[in-house]
Order: C-alpha cells, then structure tokens, then sequence
C-alpha cells in the first residue's frame, strides 16, 4: 500500500498522537473524525506505551473495530520511542505534516492558540484528508534518521551561501 494511499474504512480507529518531551497526548476518533475518546496523557515510557497498548486494544474492542493506524506531528527524536515500540506491536505509524495541522487547528477555533490535548484531535482528523506519509523503521531505523540528519545539516549549511545569492541577485534587480 502506497504511504499516501492509507484507506480508512468503518472498521479502523484512528489515533492522533501529540508528541512531546516527556508527556504526549492522544485522542481516538473514527474514520469519519468523530471523537471516540477525548486526549488523554500518555507518559514517555515503556509503562506510558503499554497503557497506550491497552487502550488502543480496548477501543478496538469497545467499538468494533478490527484496524488500528496511529497518527503523529514528528517533534524533534521524541517520537522515535513510541515509533520503535509501536512497530513491535504490528502498529502501523503515520506522519502528519506540521504546517497542515497548524492551519487545521486555526481553521478549526480560529485560534492559534498551543494546546497538546487539541492538537491529538486535530492531528488525527489531518491524518484523515491525506497530507500524512507512512513510517516504518524497518531494521535500519536509526540509519534512516541518521541520513536524514545528515541531510538536514548538509542544507544548513548550505542555506545562508543560498540566502546570499537571493540577496545579491535582488539587489541587482
């Protein structure tokens, strides 16, 4: 299945997860974005995933669904935990992209206002309209965020020799 092409159907439950430092949030909500479980702490801990564990399969249970996809805003590395311990679990992890979910949460209150609680909502409702990739960490994951670190730096690096090209070629205009 093509990391854009993830279906939702009747029978999955979406989970929209907002990463942070030491306490993440998450909220349950079927395919049609209804919520089926306000935002609710999750500790940054192997004990904080297994509670996540158990609630998602309690959900499941609770509301007939047979498919799980977990949806999260990428903050910095703290994500990587929840990531490795959800693909034990067979759990399939997407992104959302930040922009997105920002101008969704303005749209949605028409406040700009930061809340972990709100943004798991909206996060998940994101996941639903398309603009999301699919993660797998695959036996080389710290390889991948390794390369793609790399690769951030290469274009740090390179941004203030683009910054002044931009200058110059406006200052000839």
């Amino acid at each position: 299945m093509s990391p854009t092409n993830i279906l939702l159907t009747q029978q999955t439950l979406v989970v929209g997860i907002d990463i942070a430092k030491r306490t993440h949030y998450a909220c349950f909500v079927d395919d049609r974005g209804r919520v089926l479980r306000k935002s609710f702490p999750i500790f940054q801990s192997k004990e904080g995933f297994q509670q996540l564990y158990e609630a998602i399969q309690g959900a499941m249970q609770a509301f007939g669904k047979s498919q799980v996809i977990v949806a999260v805003e990428p903050t910095g590395h703290y994500w990587l935990n929840l990531a490795y311990f959800l693909e034990e679990h067979g759990i399939p992890l997407v992104m959302v992209n930040p922009a997105y979910v920002c101008r969704s949460k303005e749209l949605d209150d028409n406040l700009p206002t930061k809340h972990d609680a709100k943004d798991a909502l909206v996060i998940a409702t994101v996941m639903d309209i398309g603009q999301r990739s699919r993660k797998s960490l695959g036996g080389q994951g710290i390889d991948n965020v390794n390369e793609m670190l790399q690769d951030r730096f290469g274009k740090l690096q390179r941004q203030p020799q683009s910054e002044e090209k931009l200058v110059d070629s406006l200052v000839m205009c």
